[in-house]
């Protein structure tokens, strides 16, 4: 199937081969039954999960195939790759072999969808800034919808306005890497950029691979369009020199071509108007300032005006897993930080807190270096408490800068901390790995954390 453009690409009665069968695997497949395909979704692993999703999949009428990849798999006009699928497994070398088109669900739903995307990227603070300008946008001229590598696919978020006619849309899409590898015409109106440190080096084969994954997504923009990026990040500043698209920084340092800057007491726009008091913000650290400064960046381009943004910013409290206040329990204040999948969002943690901590660590190693948390600890940690795959990594990185114990369970090491834990101090979740050697996913590592803090809490 050869795509020229995707201007009304017609699927109807195409094969469309979906390999994995999660969020965006399951999203995919509905829209592309609902545009008249033969769907069939291929997953190599069939846990419970996956296999309750098959049958309900199926009740829409798609093919499901768990426990491996069959043959009919190659019997495809086009595959849509789940972001989790690796793109140097054998089945994707032998698929480019025959000439299959691949692309990947954001690829896809971006073909059908009729409204304005808003892409935000970055290695650390993504969720925080989408949900951020999602508030800042929540007016009905825009009707501002949440999605992508958060909470609902795009997929079925286009599912749904083209089951419902809807058109005066803006998407607001949290973006992973792994999201942008397989890209052709994705066109977001605006780009955000974050930030971009080491992540996901278990996936690529350097820094540059995992960084132009990310810039894949302005490849597709035009002078007409936006990038919003981190003026204080070395690597986005020297990318975006020869960049077609409009050019907005945003920094924590005073820049007058910014939209908005920020000084000691408050944040302030081009004209010098006085947007908030930093004493009015609820979010904690200066990478929290920073995301601020990029949703306030993209709402201004939307055309939202200062007063909805500086509401919206007095009124927001953070999201769920993100340094995320659980309790306080005879003094010792529990912290959920399972979002931090990656050394930097350690780092970020670390440095918005200066009472006593007991950190926690582990789980699957995304090749970090954990010697640079070391500059963090500024006398700080006072213990770190070291669970699953990456335990023995992490000992051999740290184990003779400060205390360190290695257990096997978060179970074990929440309780460890408690017992060790005295008032004033905080237990600090942000692990600094994946979740996937003991948990499906962060969210589940973290609502399994602050279920144990509350049982503690209880006896």
């Amino acid at each position: 199937m050869k795509i020229e453009n995707n201007k009304n690409v017609d699927i109807k009665g195409k094969n469309i081969v979906i390999i994995g069968i999660g969020r965006s695997g399951a999203g995919a497949g509905k829209l592309a039954k609902f545009l008249g395909a033969n769907v069939l979704i291929s997953e190599q692993k069939s846990s419970s999960k996956n296999i309750r999703l098959s049958k309900k999949l199926q009740s829409f009428g798609i093919k499901t195939e768990l426990g491996g990849h069959s043959e009919k798999i190659f019997n495809a006009d086009l595959w849509i790759i789940s972001p989790g699928v690796p793109q140097n497994i054998s089945i994707v070398k032998t698929a480019y072999k025959k000439k299959i088109e691949i692309i990947s669900e954001i690829e896809f739903a971006s073909w059908y969808a009729n409204a304005q995307i808003i892409a935000i990227t970055g290695s650390n603070g993504k969720t925080t800034t989408v949900n951020l300008l999602f508030k800042m946008c929540d007016v009905k001229e825009l009707a501002p919808i949440l999605g992508g590598n958060i909470g609902t696919a795009f997929s079925d978020l286009v599912l749904n306005d083209l089951q419902n006619n809807t058109e005066n849309r803006v998407y607001i899409l949290e973006i992973s890497s792994f999201q942008m590898e397989r890209i052709k015409y994705f066109k977001p109106r605006i780009s955000i950029f974050l930030n971009i440190t080491e992540d996901h080096l278990d996936r690529y084969k350097g820094m540059e691979d995992y960084i132009n994954a990310k810039l894949n997504m302005i490849q597709n923009q035009d002078k007409n369009d936006h990038i919003v990026f981190n003026l204080d990040d070395e690597i986005l500043n020297k990318k975006f020199n020869d960049t077609l698209p409009k050019k907005h920084g945003f920094s924590l340092f005073e820049n007058p071509k910014n939209m908005f800057s920020a000084d000691s007491t408050k944040i302030y726009d081009e004209a010098y108007n006085k947007l908030i008091d930093l004493k009015n913000i609820r979010l904690p650290g200066k990478h929290n300032l920073s995301n601020i400064l990029a949703a306030a960046t993209a709402a201004k381009i939307l055309g939202i005006p200062n007063s909805k943004i500086s509401d919206t910013i007095t009124s927001f409290t953070g999201v769920e897993h993100r340094i995320e206040k659980v309790l306080n329990i005879n003094g010792v204040t529990y912290y959920n930080d399972s979002k931090a999948t990656n050394v930097e969002a350690v780092q970020v943690a670390l440095d918005s807190f200066v009472n006593p901590i007991n950190l926690i660590l582990g789980g699957k190693d995304k090749g970090g270096k954990f010697t640079s948390l070391l500059p963090h600890f500024k006398n700080k940690v006072k213990e770190i408490i070291v669970y699953g795959e990456a335990a023995s990594l992490i000992k051999s990185a740290l184990g003779d800068a400060v205390k360190l114990k290695i257990v096997f369970s978060l179970k074990d090491a929440v309780e460890t901390c408690h017992t060790r834990s005295k008032p004033g101090d905080i237990v600090l979740l942000s692990p600094g790995c994946a979740s996937f050697d003991q948990f499906n996913n962060f969210e589940e590592r973290g609502d399994v954390f602050k279920s144990i803090v509350k049982e503690i809490a209880k006896s």
